[in-house]
């Protein structure tokens, strides 16, 4: 059964969305796409891709720590973004969070996101060695 967690330790929805789906035994978790927002949900750095893609990269990293996952567990992204040149000269921020191997990665570019000032957001899944994982307290059955 799958189930949803919003971990305390980073902004909570505000939203039809959870922040994570965590799949099967536990060791698949989806993350829902994360935009630039700190844990209080105030933008870093709006409009700035360079800042934004940091704070994005450093929430999924916050929330996967919450069940025992590190960047490296990372699979899969999604990148949208409003600006795609832009992003392309952020490889190096990625190179901070990530290391050969890297995810497969997806890159679109789109109109607008949901506040004109963010102009980057990525989702995630990830797979967690079950030695690694821990199930978050906070998590609730779906789809009973």
């Amino acid at each position: 059964m799958a189930e949803s967690c919003n971990p305390d330790n980073v902004w909570q929805p505000f939203g039809a969305f959870s922040m994570m789906v965590l799949q099967g035994s536990g060791q698949v978790v989806h993350l829902k796409g994360q935009v630039s927002l700190d844990r209080s949900g105030t933008i870093i750095g709006p409009g700035d891709m360079r800042a934004q893609v940091r704070q994005v990269l450093t929430n999924i990293k916050t929330v996967l720590a919450a069940v025992g996952g590190k960047m490296g567990d990372v699979i899969s992204l999604v990148h949208y973004t409003t600006d795609i040149a832009a992003f392309m000269q952020t490889g190096d921020i990625r190179q901070e969070f990530f290391a050969d191997p890297y995810p497969v990665t997806t890159t679109v570019e789109v109109a607008a996101l949901y506040n004109s000032d963010l102009v980057i957001e990525i989702t995630a899944v990830a797979e967690i060695p079950k030695d690694r994982y821990k199930a978050p307290a906070a998590a609730q059955a779906m789809h009973q």
